[in-house]
C-alpha cells in the first residue's frame, strides 16, 4: 500500500517494481495476457501511471496471510486528457519468499468511459 502510495507521488515505479519476485505475473482487465517478470511489472506499472496525470489510492479495506493479500481501494485523480476520474476495486496478491508472485487487479472500468467518469476535486 505504501509503494502503491510513493510511486503515484513520485511516478517512479521502482519502489513497488522491487516487491515482484523475478518470475511474476502481472495483469489488469485492461489486459489480453498477463505481463510477466520483472521487466514485466516495470511496464504494467508505467502504463498504469501513463493513463493519469495525477491518481492517489487509498485503501479501505485488506486481508493478508502468509500467501496471499487481498486489498479492497478506491483511487481519484486526473486522467491524462484533464478530466477527473474516481473508481474503485480490488487487487489480489499471491507471494512466496516475502516477494509477489502473482499480481491481479479487478475495477470498476465503467470510470474510465466518457458516461462513467464521476467528479473529482481538481488538482491543487
Amino acid at each position: 500500500m505504501t509503494a502503491l502510495q510513493k510511486v503515484e507521488e513520485t511516478r517512479d515505479v521502482t519502489p513497488v517494481v522491487e516487491l515482484f519476485a523475478d518470475e511474476c505475473s502481472v495483469s489488469n482487465l485492461a489486459m489480453q495476457e498477463p505481463a510477466t517478470g520483472r521487466q514485466g511489472a516495470v511496464q504494467f506499472w508505467r502504463q498504469y501511471l501513463h493513463v493519469f496525470q495525477e491518481i492517489h489510492s487509498e485503501f479501505s479495506h485488506w486481508v493478508e496471510t502468509e500467501q496471499a493479500i487481498v486489498l479492497e481501494w478506491n483511487s481519484k485523480g486526473w486522467l491524462n486528457d484533464g478530466q477527473p476520474v474516481q473508481y474503485a476495486g480490488v487487487s489480489v496478491i499471491e507471494k512466496a519468499d516475502g516477494r509477489v508472485q502473482r499480481f491481479r487487479t479487478y475495477y470498476d472500468s465503467a470510470a474510465f468511459t466518457p458516461a462513467g467518469k464521476r467528479p473529482a476535486s481538481g488538482p491543487a
